[in-house]
């Protein structure tokens, strides 16, 4: 099998078992989710659905967050993973964002790395999940699973993935796929004791048919 076969097997596959795939962090405008994804590093989904509604009902827009202490970020985001970090970073990014960007979160994928804590992952996420860029972010579950898969061949970072997915990925669909990989690691490719038996990507899958022959 072709590697162009095989992502074309597997995006059949998702698009006929998981026609909707989104993200699982509650936002409610593009600077809600960018403070969200940058809490989510090396943290989950469900902690940081429980730490945004009151942080950004507190401080609602760039401004507000800007004019706020670092202390008082802290205060909100402290059951988060490196919270001293992430409220400096949140903080500076806000500041940016109002003297900058005019308060406006940026669309293009450069701009957004401008922002303090927004590497490219995060930029990616934001491009693809509120303005439907062709951005393929890519957090540990798309590396694990790209590779597990064989739709990547031993790539040794998050970047040289993302460039071999968006080579073989239709345009159109990369937003889409972001959230397939993401939701396939997630709960079912996991690390440590993937569910190979409850997979339905088993006859494309690199790492199953090794396991099957050994």
């Amino acid at each position: 099998m072709t590697k162009k076969e095989r992502f074309k097997q597997i995006i059949t596959w998702f698009k006929e078992n998981v026609p909707i795939a989104e993200t699982e962090l509650t936002y409610k405008d593009p600077f809600s989710l960018l403070v969200a994804v940058i809490l989510s590093a090396q943290c989950t989904d469900k902690r940081v659905n429980l730490i945004t509604p009151p942080l950004l009902e507190r401080f609602p827009n760039p401004q507000a967050m800007k004019n706020a202490s670092q202390e008082e970020i802290f205060a909100y985001i402290k059951s988060c993973s490196y919270p001293n970090n992430k409220a400096k970073h949140i903080k500076a990014m806000a500041t940016m964002l109002d003297e900058v960007f005019n308060g406006i979160v940026p669309s293009d994928i450069r701009e957004l790395q401008k922002l303090p804590g927004v590497g490219r992952k995060t930029a990616n996420v934001i491009a693809s999940v509120v303005f439907q860029k062709p951005a393929m972010a890519v957090d540990t579950h798309v590396f694990r699973v790209s590779e597990r898969l064989g739709l990547t061949t031993g790539s040794k970072t998050p970047f040289e993935t993302e460039m071999e997915l968006i080579k073989y990925i239709p345009e159109e669909l990369i937003p889409l796929a972001h959230h397939w990989l993401i939701l396939h690691g997630r709960y079912t490719c996991l690390a440590r004791k993937p569910k190979c038996s409850e997979c339905g990507l088993k006859p494309w899958c690199k790492y199953y048919y090794k396991r099957k022959i050994s």
